[in-house]
């Protein structure tokens, strides 16, 4: 067919994906692209890419547990993540419950994990304007740790984007694959067992 129908303009989702971070290599491997490394991981573990321009984003997509899903990668930078979250919530009309965040949480050790069905922004701004642009604080994340600033005169914005340590990525892939079993639970309606198993 020459004109081929574009899916992802005219399909819904039964969920959408949120990984939070920074565009451009230089913040690749940063404490704060953690919500990034992780949704990759998963699209690499699973056989799909997150990389088509759409809604000021790199998105892809695929099925889990029958759902469709949409992934999302905010290109605005973090501190404006909702503009981006936003647009593709309202274009595909997926309510804030259906929306899953993964991000890094300073108040977590590298390596851990923490699953919340909603919540306020708990100071990480990325949060902060997804809630502001959704008007909700009803969405479901997945908060991966990054660990506290390493003495409390370290700047805090430099310190989230300070590069993992080889022996951190480690740990950080391990909290990312089993972020991404917690998110099929979530998918599938037991974010109790997904918080139960992997809350720590």
């Amino acid at each position: 067919m020459f004109f081929k129908k574009d899916s992802l303009s005219s399909s819904t989702y039964d969920y959408m994906i949120v990984g939070l971070g920074n565009p451009g290599k230089k913040y690749e491997f940063t404490r704060h692209n953690t919500g990034f490394l992780c949704v990759d991981l998963y699209a690499e573990l699973h056989g799909f890419k997150i990389d088509r321009l759409k809604f000021k984003s790199l998105i892809g997509e695929t099925k889990i547990n029958g759902k469709r899903c949409l992934f999302l990668k905010p290109q605005t930078f973090m501190n404006l993540s909702g503009e981006a979250v936003r647009d593709a919530a309202a274009f595909y009309k997926i309510p804030p419950e259906r929306i899953i965040v993964i991000f890094d949480d300073i108040s977590l050790d590298v390596g851990k994990m923490r699953i919340r069905r909603k919540g306020s922004d708990g100071g990480h701004n990325g949060i902060k304007n997804i809630i502001y642009h959704l008007s909700s604080d009803l969405f479901p994340r997945i908060k991966i740790g990054i660990g506290a600033k390493p003495h409390p005169d370290y700047d805090l914005a430099d310190w989230v984007m300070t590069p993992f340590s080889k022996e951190d990525l480690k740990s950080l892939r391990e909290v990312c694959e089993n972020a991404g079993d917690a998110l099929e639970l979530m998918v599938d309606s037991k974010i109790e067992e997904a918080m139960s198993r992997f809350s720590r």
